[in-house]
């Protein structure tokens, strides 16, 4: 009986240390002497140069939050080892314990709020559409008709559908799967319209073949939080991520870097995407919360 009894011990001891280490991120971290950041190859806050370069507004402020990490923890150094994430896989990955900190362009939602947790808001996205300049297509009205692409995994064309405007407005839907791939199903003609997050869109019309070619238009389908995306349940690893975020805001640091990837010409095409920080982010920044989208909802 005692042999039986140690291994069953022994077994639940193990799953709770695993469990205590899966609420521990600080302390997974600090073991194992890396942190896997969760980056996108195609969003407009992040994306990849190719050969395992990742860069953009967010991927480089989670940098930054890591080398402060790196400062609390007392170590020498701290490996980032970089994962790429989709729209589909991006909450799994942190959820099993793959990702520790996904940094890419994830909407604050209600239900995802039930499987993760977030840091506070770094940027308001307005959801909107590109088209091609001559299509003639300026609101949602006109995609009656019409092919609209948005990526897999994204709620864009939900929310399109639900839009008071878009009563009586009958268009097919085609996916991409990922960001780039929907861009081209539209640069190619296999849709009329693409809708996603301005950002992302001004994003891939500043690394197409002819950026006058595009542009942004219609009506603002929705209003969206984005943050840093992190395991539930796991109080202190939130607030060293947190506190990271708002000292670089405190200390103009994160305006700076926003600034760089928004505003100034940024690679592969050395252009500048424009797009001006706005009221809506202006606002989180000087009122950090981890509010989700339901709560910035027209009244």
């Amino acid at each position: 009986m005692k042999k039986p009894l140690l291994a069953a011990a022994i077994t639940l001891l193990a799953a709770g240390t695993a469990m205590a280490q899966a609420n521990d991120t600080l302390a997974k971290i600090k073991g194992a002497g890396s942190i896997t950041l969760g980056v996108r190859e195609s969003s407009g806050l992040s994306y990849t140069l190719g050969g395992g370069k990742y860069v953009g507004f967010h991927t480089e402020m989670a940098e930054v939050i890591v080398s402060d990490l790196q400062k609390q923890l007392g170590l020498a150094k701290l490996e980032i080892k970089y994962q790429p994430v989709t729209s589909q896989n991006r909450i799994p990955l942190v959820t099993n314990g793959t990702v520790d900190l996904e940094c890419g362009s994830t909407t604050n939602n209600a239900a995802r709020q039930k499987d993760v947790a977030f840091a506070v808001t770094t940027y308001v996205e307005e959801v909107r559409m590109v088209v091609k300049a001559n299509s003639g297509i300026a609101s949602i009205k006109d995609l009656n008709g019409k092919t609209v692409a948005t990526t897999t995994g994204t709620t864009s064309v939900q929310t399109l559908r639900k839009h008071e405007r878009a009563g009586g407005v009958d268009f097919k839907e085609v996916y991409g799967k990922d960001h780039a791939d929907s861009f081209l199903m539209l640069e190619t003609g296999r849709a009329d319209a693409f809708v996603m997050d301005g950002s992302i869109l001004a994003a891939n019309i500043s690394k197409a073949k002819t950026p006058a070619d595009f542009k942004i238009v219609g009506e603002v389908l929705n209003v969206e939080p984005i943050a840093c995306m992190l395991r539930k349940d796991d109080p202190a690893f939130k607030k060293a991520v947190d506190d990271s975020i708002k000292r670089q805001i405190k200390d103009g640091s994160l305006a700076k870097l926003y600034d760089k990837w928004f505003m100034q010409p940024v690679p592969p095409t050395n252009l500048a995407i424009g797009l001006p920080l706005s009221a809506a982010t202006k606002d989180a920044w000087a009122n950090p919360n981890d509010k989700p989208m339901e709560d910035y909802a027209k009244k």
